[in-house]
């Protein structure tokens, strides 16, 4: 789509504010008006729509589309939305650990130990583990406590978990971003673990390099997106 517009502002609209142009709200795909419970997302938003150039490209505007999966894919069905997320509890990265060599198993012990003793404390669980690939089950109670923790998520903040949640495979450091007790800095040091190590072994190949690039802007942009929300 061209630019059409030559102003971008935002209105408050009871609940939320709207994203203007020119004066008309922004539409989502499904044609809701685009509107977001926060200020300071809202603007954010608006930013990415002045920043358009001749052409709009969404691939450039991640809390855009962010916003618009809350309000199109998440909220006509929140609960459906938030069990798929809460499935990650049953194989959580952060309890699978390679059996060598050791310097990858002392990394993902430094970054994955502190991510589930920050579990253990917060939601009174506690994770089993494993060294290789078979499945592990974890205790009734860390699942039901962890699905309770997401299906109490409104749609916009599950929009922004589920980003994290699926990129990085672990229900728990995104639950550690989304309740600011991990900066987001860290928590994707600790779900690239793997891939880091492997470029640092084999060195650094390009393709697999714009891989992991790329996933981590998507990552960093749903942090922002939660940290947005306030």
């Amino acid at each position: 789509m061209k630019r059409f517009w030559k102003q971008v502002t935002i209105e408050a609209d009871g609940p939320g504010w709207t994203i203007h142009l020119d004066g008309r709200p922004v539409r989502t795909p499904a044609r809701s008006a685009l509107s977001v419970p926060s200020e300071g997302l809202a603007q954010a938003v608006a930013e990415e729509w002045r920043g358009v150039g001749e052409m709009l490209d969404p691939r450039a505007m991640p809390l855009t589309g962010l916003a618009n999966a809350a309000i199109d894919r998440v909220a006509p069905d929140r609960a459906a939305f938030a069990r798929g997320l809460a499935n990650y509890a049953e194989a959580d990265l952060a309890c699978y650990r390679a059996e060598g060599p050791q310097t990858l198993v002392a990394r993902q012990e430094r970054q994955w130990d502190k991510l589930l003793a920050w579990a253990r404390r917060r939601y009174d669980v506690d994770f089993a583990t494993t060294s290789g690939l078979l499945h592990v089950a974890q205790p009734l109670a860390t699942i039901e406590r962890l699905s309770h923790a997401v299906a109490e998520l409104d749609a916009f903040r599950l929009a922004g978990l589920s980003p994290l949640v699926t990129i990085g495979g672990s229900l728990v450091a995104a639950l550690a971003v989304l309740e600011k007790a991990l900066p987001d800095e860290e928590a994707w040091d600790a779900v690239s673990v793997d891939d880091c190590w492997q470029l640092d072994q084999w060195g650094e190949d390009a393709e697999a390099k714009t891989a992991l690039d790329n996933r981590r802007r998507d990552f960093m942009a749903a942090a922002k997106f939660l940290e947005l929300l306030g």
